[in-house]
């Protein structure tokens, strides 16, 4: 899972907590109290008032606990580990008391999807922490959510019965479900599950179209990148692209676009296969999409090497990291789609390392919403396709 920032209350650490707690309920509120909690700023300014107002905020029990849920959506990462550690706090000492949580109140938070998406899911912890019978209840609304761990659990409760029916050779209804849990899948590990189930039982499931993969695009390589100039050089293609161009590239090579689309199911593109064996060097992608309308996009870029993606111009993505490894979703740019035709520019550098680990050399881009799901666009046809793709809403 990705967008959960590490839980600051480890074992061990809330009983250390709780010895700083002393007398009764203060007299501050819970809001002024988080509101100091919130002001924590760079380099550990403000954690004392922090630490004060903690102290404080569990001491006013479980009227405290929907408050602090609530204070999530708008606090600052540096806060959110103080209000992690409130929460576990006020619910341990409301259970050590013998007391019930506001299950009620709880549930309904958990029901509203216009609160903090780590809230929901913190809340939806302690309220099956006191009721088993929670994620039965919940979790078959929860496909769609927008929380990415809620909907991974709706997903994961789909599978089990899907497999249960698998065991007991009901194919026809294990394919419903298969089918049910994929229109909420966002997370590879279940979408994979679910496309090799369906394989089996007989349909195919279009990975790229699912994640929103981009599989066509122009390529133009050489550029210089020995030492790593490359990267930081602004190169022809970084002023505009021009399809019918010809560039002096490394060596006084050169450089034009050529056609390229990956046949490999999540759409990597694997540049020593499409443009040779180089090191030292700098590729450029480059691909048009036409949007429907005007959407917030995030930039999904999976890749290897140093890496920087350009939407409309405009510098949306940077890593220089070469061989650290490769991961899908591995860097996210945000950004807005205009309606209409949108240009992606990816640069892609490699470097002059020799070892055989050091010698894989590609990316893989696709376009999402915030949860990880398709968002809806065509590809501008490159030429070597028969027709542009229609990426479904997911």
């Amino acid at each position: 899972m990705r967008n959960v920032p590490p839980r600051w209350i480890l074992h061990g650490v809330v009983p250390f907590l709780l010895l700083l707690l002393a007398g009764g309920a203060h007299s501050a509120d819970a809001p002024a109290l988080l509101t100091r909690i919130n002001a924590v700023g760079e380099g550990g300014a403000g954690n004392a008032e922090a630490k004060t107002a903690w102290k404080e905020l569990v001491q006013l029990g479980t009227p405290a606990l929907l408050p602090t849920l609530k204070a999530f959506d708008d606090s600052k990462p540096r806060s959110l580990n103080w209000l992690y550690a409130a929460v576990d706090a006020i619910t341990e000492n409301t259970l050590k008391a013998g007391k019930p949580l506001p299950s009620a109140e709880l549930e309904a938070f958990i029901l509203d999807t216009k609160q903090s998406p780590r809230a929901r899911r913190l809340a939806y912890e302690k309220l099956t922490q006191v009721d088993s019978k929670t994620p039965e209840r919940l979790l078959p609304g929860m496909l769609q959510d927008p929380s990415v761990e809620l909907r991974r659990d709706a997903v994961a409760r789909v599978l089990d019965q899907a497999r249960a029916l698998l065991e007991r050779k009901k194919n026809d209804e294990a394919a419903n479900l298969f089918r049910k849990a994929l229109t909420g899948a966002r997370d590879p590990d279940q979408v994979n599950e679910i496309a090799k189930a369906m394989k089996m039982l007989g349909t195919e499931v279009d990975l790229i179209q699912h994640f929103g993969f981009i599989p066509q695009w122009y390529l133009a390589t050489p550029f210089e990148n020995h030492g790593g100039v490359g990267y930081k050089a602004v190169y022809p293609p970084e002023k505009g692209v021009d399809l019918k161009a010809r560039y002096k590239g490394k060596g006084d090579a050169e450089v034009r676009w050529v056609p390229h689309t990956s046949k490999n199911p999540l759409g990597k593109i694997d540049l020593n296969t499409a443009l040779g064996k180089l090191k030292g060097t700098v590729a450029y992608a480059y691909t048009v999409i036409d949007s429907p309308k005007e959407q917030q996009v995030e930039v999904r870029v999976g890749s290897i090497n140093a890496v920087k993606v350009f939407l409309n111009g405009k510098l949306i993505l940077a890593r220089e990291e070469y061989h650290h490894g490769s991961a899908m979703d591995q860097y996210v740019g945000l950004a807005i789609l205009k309606p209409g035709k949108n240009e992606i520019l990816v640069k892609v550098c490699q470097n002059e390392q020799q070892e055989s680990w050091a010698q894989d050399w590609h990316f893989q881009l696709r376009l999402s919403d915030k949860v990880g799901g398709a968002i809806p666009f065509t590809v501008v046809s490159t030429g070597t396709d028969t027709g542009a793709r229609k990426e479904d809403s997911k």
